[in-house]
């Protein structure tokens, strides 16, 4: 069996020193490859890093976080564009995460609304340099689908190398985002007890265009709820949308790894 963390956050394993041991554990439980997704520059150059000394195991984004945008991310933007001049082995295997997110606005409507505009410049400067650049692009969508939609239909990107990560919106989201030949990827929120919706919305993709992540440190699955969340747990939210698909294990992990491949080209 071979699965693929299509998402996940490695920045904090590399600095403290534990990233052979999280790839090891990774190893152990099936998951062959992660992506480690960039949120900002101080995590672009540690993650190239690390898939550079991991060839076998790691795959790397650049992106600025919707969270992240802060004064100066025209610069960061800037930068994006020189991942991509290495060779093919070298380069990132997609631009992001990045797009919009209200939930963590501040309280303060004038200063939300402030956040709120830097976010979307620097999605649409992002989502420009992912069309001139005809690479994936992973999409960061909190409380803010219809702006994402919006933005990415008036981009010009083409939406079948357009994922939305983490997806947590319900069957009309999905069917939309179908429609238009993107798709969204699923973390353990899909164990969880009150995530009928998000369950009825994988399904709506349909097995076919599945993919899974963990989004580690965040979001572990069910039985590791409430805890620190690694590419290790991968596995636990592969059983269980094989049982919500009807299918063995190893079939899920065999649609999974190959729509992962394809959609990142590695």
């Amino acid at each position: 069996m071979t699965l693929v963390d299509t998402h996940t956050h490695i920045d904090s394993a590399a600095r403290g020193g534990a990233l052979p041991g999280l790839i090891s554990r990774a190893k152990a439980a099936g998951v062959e490859w992660m992506v480690a997704i960039g949120t900002a520059p101080d995590d672009w150059d540690l993650n190239r890093d690390a898939a550079a000394a991991n060839r076998d195991s790691v795959r790397y984004t650049v992106g600025i976080h919707p969270c992240s945008v802060a004064q100066g991310w025209e610069g960061w933007a800037g930068g994006i564009p020189r991942y991509w001049e290495g060779g093919p082995a070298d380069r990132p295997v997609a631009l992001g995460e990045c797009g919009l997110d209200r939930f963590h606005l501040p309280k303060e409507p004038a200063a939300a609304a402030m956040a709120f505009a830097a976010q979307r410049a620097a999605f649409e400067a992002q989502l420009s340099i992912a069309r001139g650049l005809g690479c994936p692009l992973v999409i960061h969508s909190r409380n803010a689908f219809r702006e994402c939609v919006e933005m990415i239909d008036a981009s010009g990107v083409d939406w079948a190398r357009v994922v939305f990560h983490c997806f947590s919106e319900g069957e009309a989201e999905m069917r939309e985002l179908a429609g238009r030949g993107s798709r969204g990827s699923f973390t353990g929120i899909l164990t969880y007890k009150n995530a009928d919706a998000v369950r009825a919305a994988a399904k709506a993709q349909g097995l076919a265009r599945l993919m899974i992540e963990t989004d580690a440190p965040y979001l572990a699955p069910a039985p590791h709820r409430g805890k620190p969340n690694e590419p290790a747990y991968l596995h636990h939210t592969a059983e269980f949308a094989a049982g919500l698909f009807g299918v063995g294990l190893e079939e899920l992990a065999a649609v999974t790894t190959a729509n992962a491949r394809a959609f990142f080209g590695f």
